[in-house]
């Protein structure tokens, strides 16, 4: 909750200071420099609902993002940027992080079910009940490892978009301030829900071991 405050107050102050270039502009600059005049820009509806689409070689930006001149806009952009070029140059946690995904949707959807149908038969039938809860923890973990691969990715697509946008002055420098200040404050909120995520998997591994002993 607070991470999500800190993003939201960081996000409208960095919308406020205006930028040379749109965010769209900014990516496509950013990109064509990479050589990754391949990878294209679209607009996608919704708030904050950036991102970059690895199988479709496609990076995603919401209207304001796209549109609007501001630090905050550029910001975001750069970091989407940075996942793309990760992305070109084969960056190994982006590799596994991709690689993770199916499981830990997988995981995400049906662990708390077969938690919650062991939990509620365990009384009454201890072993399938136990092997449920170890199955829905199991399923968890997925969640937990995907949440923790893509940690590095996501600091290192800020690490990116920082030295980038300063390298190719797309920025002004007096304005970077502002940019950093949504790039960590969106980094926050990663290690928020990945700490939120393992304090939820330990929770589940007391549980199973109370239920064993």
């Amino acid at each position: 909750m607070i991470a999500q405050l800190w993003l939201r107050s960081a996000y409208a102050k960095a919308m406020k200071q205006a930028a040379p270039l749109s965010g769209a502009a900014a990516a496509r600059h950013i990109l064509d420099a990479a050589g990754l005049q391949n990878v294209a820009i679209e607009r996608v509806a919704g708030h904050l609902s950036d991102h970059y689409d690895p199988r479709a070689k496609v990076l995603r930006l919401s209207p304001e993002v796209y549109s609007e001149r501001t630090a905050a806009s550029v910001g975001i952009a750069a970091h989407e940027a940075g996942h793309a070029i990760q992305d070109a140059r084969n960056y190994a946690p982006l590799i596994i992080r991709n690689m993770a995904v199916p499981a830990a949707q997988f995981g995400g959807n049906f662990s708390f079910i077969l938690l919650f149908i062991g939990l509620l038969i365990a009384s009454s039938i201890p072993a399938l009940g136990q092997g449920l809860i170890w199955g829905g923890i199991a399923l968890f973990s997925c969640v937990v490892f995907f949440q923790l691969i893509n940690l590095p990715v996501e600091f290192d697509a800020s690490s990116r978009a920082r030295g980038i946008l300063i390298d190719m002055n797309i920025v002004p420098r007096d304005e970077m301030p502002a940019v950093r200040g949504v790039l960590n404050a969106a980094a926050l909120t990663y290690v928020a829900g990945t700490l939120q995520s393992v304090m939820t998997l330990m929770y589940y591994l007391m549980l199973a071991s109370a239920r064993r002993d």
